[in-house]
């Protein structure tokens, strides 16, 4: 009877105490843990007038859980916290948003969303949206978190995607995250790729089609028998479907005949009818979904039989120009469509006789076949003019950029090269190289500590001699980009010459109130927001440089200094 109470005891122990094992692994970033002690609790928030106050500085992986109990309730407020970025790594905190109301937030990115950013501003508004911190006054941690996931897919960012799944383990729309990963590489037609992304998909995600894909994968791999249980399971659930099942039998073996109905419902039922379906042939119409059209691209569906239908081929042009299809398929047909020799001879002065597609085909056909430049160039800028006419001209503009690219521009005419240089799509040659030029202080030899990390010592000698120099121009004048590069080198500890009234420079320029407001409430991360909208489309080189100076003033005042030095960077070299 001893012997037997000892072992249920035993056991009784076990069963209470065993729990305490599976609780080593910690997420810092998940605050919904048991206390521990103060160096692995978990960072809670409350409302704003009792978060934590966090120096820019400190590292996110340095920082030790905080336990808050409100003051007047003494109840414990459990907020997460979700990102990719460490806020210090821009300058920001986890309380970055702790003193901004949420429909500040709102109507900022509203306006932001009308605006096609340019790649700085993009780059800005990542920094921003994507650091660990806590939501803004009034918005719940699900309306903050759907906010990054929207943006990361609007943008197409699959990298950062990524990374915010395996750094933010739950969330309400992680199934959202997961497929649209899983949906890009079926519309890539790269299926090995997408099923790699299965291991995003665990016990948290409750969602059938990620469910189904997950089922298709192990067939895909050959794994027949597992694919199986789990499809049981499914329809134990009600969350399979008869054309599911159909397609799935089939690829098992258990069934020798399957549907030839095309399922547009979704990708995966449109992907799994493509596969199943003996001789498949499938014409897109406006309604496809641009998915759908991605995979009919990728996976080489898009043929026509018939060349001469010209409803199918105008057809094909509009969704090339709305970005639907390959325009290189495009290009490929044109050359497909016959033209007697007498026609082709004659082209520059019968096309505007024929048919619109006919006539940037043939005039596509006269350009491959022209040898000399001076007739490439010329039959390249005909066709940018019909396809401008048509409002195609997003059919065009890549493969005018390109053509021009492979020729070169010193061998395009002279009359051609003015349009040439705003035709060609690359940003970087637009830019050029940096010229230092110390006979102006914003583009000295002083700037390379923002452009080339020059160390502190060498830009100090540099700072010297340069001021010493410009002193004896009695002429010079102090730009707003001057004070501007001035500012930021006080701020990083240089010494200015005394002779430098700083003060009585930036008098002339005023900085707008309503965002000093923005710096006395502690609002930084709402004033970054509000820079990216004032930058918007434009690089900051391409700012009035009253603008890049209080820009840069602002950022100095709320220590946003990366985001300054981006700015930087751009707005003051000179670039030949």
């Amino acid at each position: 009877m001893l012997k037997n109470f000892k072992i249920f005891f035993g056991i009784f122990l076990f069963t209470i105490y065993s729990p305490l094992k599976g609780e080593e692994k910690i997420d810092i970033w998940k605050t919904k843990q048991a206390d521990q002690p103060s160096q692995n609790q978990s960072i809670n928030s409350v409302e704003s007038k009792n978060k934590i106050k966090i120096n820019p500085s400190q590292k996110i992986d340095t920082l030790q859980s905080v336990k808050i109990e409100d003051a007047n309730s003494n109840i414990e407020n459990d907020q997460e916290v979700f990102g990719i970025y460490d806020p210090a790594d821009y300058n920001f905190n986890l309380n970055m948003w702790s003193t901004t109301k949420a429909d500040d937030v709102r109507a900022s990115l509203k306006r932001i969303k009308k605006i096609k950013l340019s790649q700085t501003s993009n780059n800005i508004l990542e920094n921003i949206l994507m650091s660990f911190s806590y939501p803004p006054q009034g918005m719940e941690e699900e309306e903050f978190v759907n906010l990054k996931v929207e943006w990361l897919i609007k943008n197409n960012r699959l990298d950062l995607i990524e990374k915010f799944l395996k750094q933010n383990k739950e969330f309400k729309s992680k199934s959202r995250a997961v497929q649209f990963l899983v949906d890009t590489n079926i519309a890539q037609a790269n299926i090995k790729e997408g099923c790699e992304k299965i291991k995003f998909i665990d016990s948290t995600i409750k969602d059938s089609y990620l469910e189904k894909f997950k089922i298709y994968c192990l067939v895909f791999n050959k794994k027949n028998s597992e694919a199986q249980l789990l499809l049981d399971l499914l329809r134990e659930q009600n969350q399979s479907d008869k054309f599911f099942d159909d397609k799935i039998n089939f690829l098992l073996g258990i069934s020798s005949k399957t549907s030839s109905k095309i399922n547009e419902k979704n990708l995966l039922n449109f992907y799994l009818s493509s596969v199943t379906i003996k001789d498949f042939k499938y014409t897109p119409t406006e309604k496809t979904k641009k998915q759908i059209w991605k995979y009919l691209n990728a996976a080489n569906l898009i043929k026509i039989e018939d060349v001469n239908d010209k409803e199918k081929i105008k057809g094909l042009e509009i969704a090339a120009n709305q970005g639907q299809l390959d325009e290189k398929i495009i290009f490929d047909i044109y050359k497909q469509i016959p033209f007697s020799l007498n026609n082709l001879i004659n082209a520059k002065n019968i096309y505007q006789t024929l048919d619109e597609s006919d006539a940037r085909a043939l005039i596509y056909q006269k350009f491959l076949l022209s040898e000399d430049v001076d007739s490439k160039v010329e039959y390249l800028f005909i066709l940018n003019e019909i396809f401008s006419k048509s409002d195609l001209i997003n059919v065009f503009s890549n493969i005018l950029s390109d053509n021009l690219k492979a020729i070169g521009l010193n061998n395009i005419p002279e009359n051609y090269q003015e349009v040439a240089i705003k035709s060609i799509k690359d940003e970087a040659s637009k830019i050029g190289k940096v010229k230092y030029n110390d006979k102006i202080l914003h583009q000295s030899k002083i700037i390379k500590f923002y452009l080339e990390k020059e160390e502190e010592k060498k830009i100090q000698k540099d700072i010297d001699k340069i001021f010493k120099k410009i002193a004896k121009n009695k002429k010079y004048f102090y730009s707003a980009k001057d004070l501007a590069l001035v500012d930021a080198l006080i701020k990083d500890g240089f010494a200015i010459p005394q002779n430098f009234n700083q003060k009585e420079f930036s008098n002339k320029y005023e900085v707008p109130k309503n965002l000093i407001q923005l710096i006395k409430k502690e609002q930084n991360a709402f004033l970054a927001l509000k820079i990216v909208e004032i930058i918007g489309e434009d690089e900051p080189y391409q700012l009035d440089p009253e603008t890049i100076y209080f820009i840069t003033n602002l950022l100095n005042k709320t220590n946003l200094i990366q985001i300054r030095n981006i700015v930087l960077s751009s707005a003051l070299p000179l670039r030949v």
